[in-house]
């Protein structure tokens, strides 16, 4: 005996494969659209040897010759290294991270940066700085007992 469909049921496998499509189609536009991607091969290096392998071996602050800067940081229980990174109002920062141990976010206080930092991954992102002003760093991601401890901030000056 075949028994057919109940309105209701039908309307609720409706609404599954639409979400399912939605779903699909978000993640398609994530990766398609908007760039967003997961590290690749060439961005992994040994967690263990993340205070011997360049450019984490000097972290900090680098004015390059377009006017650009770069600032290297490693993120570990419970602290950025370095935790101030200063630099002139107008600059593009490249922010070039990573974590010897835990996961750990990075968000920077009034502005689009938010971004993972996962052990042997480097994590890269930029911003622009046009004001002078203080921003703050945090870590978004819980990583243990001091997790509430760990900010830093960016310097903009004039």
């Amino acid at each position: 005996m075949i028994k057919t469909l109940d309105r209701y049921e039908k309307i609720i496998l409706g609404l599954t494969v639409l979400g399912l499509i939605l779903g699909a189609g978000a993640i398609a536009l994530s990766v398609l659209e908007a760039g967003i991607h997961l590290p690749t091969i060439e961005d992994r290096i040994d967690p263990a040897a993340v205070r011997d392998t360049a450019p984490f071996d000097e972290p900090g602050v680098t004015i390059n010759s377009d006017g650009t800067a770069t600032a290297v940081i490693i993120a570990q229980t419970w602290l950025w290294e370095p935790d101030t990174i200063e630099v002139p109002a107008g600059t593009e920062v490249e922010f070039v991270l990573t974590s010897p141990d835990v996961l750990h976010g990075f968000h920077i206080w009034d502005t689009a940066v938010n971004a993972m930092v996962i052990p042997g991954q480097v994590t890269r992102v930029t911003q622009t700085f046009d004001n002078p002003g203080e921003f703050g760093i945090v870590c978004h991601e819980y990583c243990g007992i001091g997790h509430h401890t760990m900010f830093g901030r960016v310097l903009v000056t004039p």
